[in-house]
C-alpha cells in the first residue's frame, strides 16, 4: 500500500503514453533538420500545455531537470542579478520550513557569496508569520535581494499565504520565489495571478517522469544563469532538452489540472478518513499542520515514545509504505527542521510519520494502514523505550567507571 505520493507519485497513463511514443523517436530539438524540427514542435506544444496548466505565458516556462535545479536557478539567479544591479542587495528572506533544495541553496549563498539570511518564523501549524516579514521590510527593504517562501510545505502540508507575501514585497519591488512542487497539481495555482517572479514545479510529483521540471520566470525578470552552454531556454538554462520527458510532463500536467477539482476533493476525503482512523487506533498520535488549509493528500503525525524510522520500517514490513518527512532528507538521523521551527522538541519531532495520498490511492490503502498501525506502533514504542533504557544504562556504566 503506497502512502508516499509526496515523495513521488506513480506515472499517469497519459504521461506514460507520451513518454513511450517520444522515446521511440529521435531528434535534437535544437537541430534544424526534419527530426529536429519535429522534436522542437513537441517541446513547444508541451511548453504551451504546461503554461496553460500553471497559469503562465509559454515564454515564461523554462525547462529544467526538476524542482531542485529550478530552485537553485531561481535563488542564485535572482541573488546574483539583484546584487549586480545594486551591491547593497545581499539579504535573503527565507522561511524556516523550506525544502532542502531552497534551504541549502540559501545557505550556500550565505557561505560563498556574501549573502545574509533572515529566517522567517512560522506558527505552530507551520504557516509563515506575515508580521515578521513586514518588520523585515520596514527595517531595510533596500538591502533585500529576494524573498523565498514555498507554496505548500512538503512535510506537514501547510499552505502558505503566497499572495499576501507577494503583495507586501511588491510595495518595495522585491522579487519573490516559491517552490510550488507540492502545490502544483494538488491546489489551484496561477503564476500570472500570484505576483511571483519565479516558481518551481516538477514532473514526478504530478504523475510525470522523474528528471524533468520547470522554472516559471516572469518575462521582465532578470536571472543570472547558473550553467552555461548552448543558450537554450531564453539563455537562462543551457542544455539539450529532454523531449520525451518534457512531453510526458506536459501530458501529466494537462491530466492533473483537468481533473483537479474532483480529484482533490476525493483525495481530501480519503485523507480525512485516514486522520480519523489514525487518531482512533493510536489516541496519542498528534496531527501536525493545520486541520483546514493543508494539501489534500497530506496527513503528518508525530507518534510519542518511538522513532519515526522504527515505525516506518515496521509499517514497511506490514506492506505499508510511508515516510518520516521529505524524501530529500529521509535517512538522515536528525529531527525535522520543519517540526523544530513549529516549536516541537527534538523528542517530539523524532516520532514523525507522513502519510501522503495521490491519484492511485483508495479506501483499501487507508483501511490497511489503520489495521496495521496499532501493532507497528506498539513494537516501535518497545524499540524506542529499549533504546532509551540502553542509553541510560550505558551512561550509568560510564559514570560508574569514572
Amino acid at each position: 500500500m503506497y502512502l508516499d505520493h509526496a515523495a513521488t507519485t506513480p506515472i499517469s497513463a497519459p504521461a506514460l503514453a507520451a513518454l513511450t511514443t517520444e522515446l521511440s523517436r529521435s531528434g535534437n530539438p535544437s537541430s534544424l533538420h526534419g527530426s529536429g524540427r519535429r522534436a522542437r514542435r513537441t517541446v513547444e506544444d508541451a511548453r504551451e500545455a504546461i503554461a496553460a496548466a500553471a497559469g503562465a505565458h509559454p515564454s515564461e516556462v523554462i525547462f529544467t531537470s526538476g524542482g531542485t535545479e529550478a530552485d537553485n536557478l531561481a535563488i542564485k539567479g535572482l541573488y546574483w542579478a539583484r546584487r549586480a544591479a545594486d551591491p547593497r542587495r545581499t539579504r535573503i528572506i527565507c522561511s524556516a520550513i523550506e525544502h532542502p533544495a531552497v534551504q541549502d541553496t540559501v545557505e550556500w549563498l550565505q557561505k560563498h557569496e556574501g549573502a545574509s539570511v533572515i529566517w522567517l518564523p512560522v506558527d505552530a501549524e507551520g504557516v509563515v508569520a506575515l508580521g515578521a516579514l513586514q518588520a523585515e521590510l520596514d527595517a531595510g527593504a533596500a538591502e533585500i535581494a529576494l524573498i523565498t517562501v514555498m507554496w505548500a510545505n512538503s512535510e506537514v502540508g501547510s499552505v502558505q499565504p503566497v499572495h499576501e507575501i507577494t503583495a507586501l514585497a511588491a510595495a518595495h519591488e522585491i522579487p519573490v520565489h516559491t517552490d510550488a512542487v507540492q502545490a502544483f497539481g494538488s491546489l489551484p495555482v496561477s503564476f500570472k495571478d500570484s505576483g511571483l517572479a519565479t516558481m518551481a514545479i516538477s514532473g514526478h510529483k504530478i504523475g510525470g517522469p522523474v528528471g524533468v521540471g520547470a522554472l516559471l520566470v516572469g518575462r521582465a525578470v532578470q536571472l543570472t544563469p547558473v550553467q552555461h552552454g548552448g543558450g537554450q531556454e531564453r539563455d537562462i538554462r543551457s542544455g539539450t532538452l529532454d523531449t520525451a520527458g518534457i512531453a510526458a510532463f506536459a501530458a501529466a500536467a494537462d491530466d492533473v489540472v483537468t481533473h483537479l477539482s474532483g480529484e482533490s476533493a476525493r483525495i481530501a476525503a480519503l485523507r480525512d478518513t485516514l486522520v480519523a482512523g489514525v487518531e482512533r487506533v493510536v489516541p496519542g498520535a498528534v496531527l501536525r499542520g493545520p486541520r483546514g488549509n493543508r494539501l489534500p493528500g497530506n496527513a503528518h503525525f508525530t507518534f510519542p515514545g518511538c522513532e519515526g524510522d522504527s515505525l516506518l520500517f515496521l509499517l514497511d514490513l506490514a506492506g505499508i509504505e510511508s515516510s518520516t518527512g521529505s524524501a530529500c532528507t529521509a535517512g538522515v538521523p536528525r529531527p525535522s527542521h520543519v517540526l523544530l521551527a513549529m516549536g516541537l522538541t527534538e523528542a517530539e519531532a523524532r516520532g514523525a510519520q507522513r502519510f501522503s495520498l495521490g491519484h492511485t490511492s483508495d479506501a483499501q490503502d487507508v483501511d490497511a494502514l489503520v489495521a496495521a498501525l496499532p501493532e507497528a506502533y506498539r513494537r516501535a514504542r518497545q524499540a524506542g523505550m529499549a533504546g532509551h533504557v540502553s542509553s541510560i544504562q550505558t551512561a550509568g556504566t560510564q559514570v560508574g567507571a569514572s
